[in-house]
């Protein structure tokens, strides 16, 4: 029903994080989980390709949001303190996007 492709996209979007923010980050996991979830929100610029969604397309460089220069600003935010998590997270979710190209 579910192909692997899709298994292992959603796996690393929700479960990785999940174990990431649980392993790594015990005493506040519940909300380091909830910034995982939150960086799925630069997945809105999807809505401004047509169409919508394309399971053959590739987001990387395709989504203002999920190009190389997005990428930069995100590796920016590692370097302070209060942005760390946020860059962290939507490096990780550019990464499951990425491999995702791959499948």
């Amino acid at each position: 029903m579910f192909s692997t492709k899709f298994i292992i996209h959603y796996g690393l979007h929700f479960v990785v994080t999940f174990l990431i923010s649980y392993f790594f980050f015990k005493e506040n996991w519940k909300k380091i989980y909830i910034i995982f979830l939150a960086s799925m929100l630069i997945d809105l610029d999807h809505l401004l390709a047509t169409p919508i969604f394309d399971s053959s397309r590739c987001s990387i460089n395709f989504h203002p949001l999920h190009t190389y220069y997005s990428a930069g600003i995100y590796v920016i935010g590692l370097f302070f303190r209060k942005t760390h998590i946020f860059g962290f997270a939507l490096l990780f979710h550019l990464l499951t996007d990425f491999i995702d190209c791959y499948l």
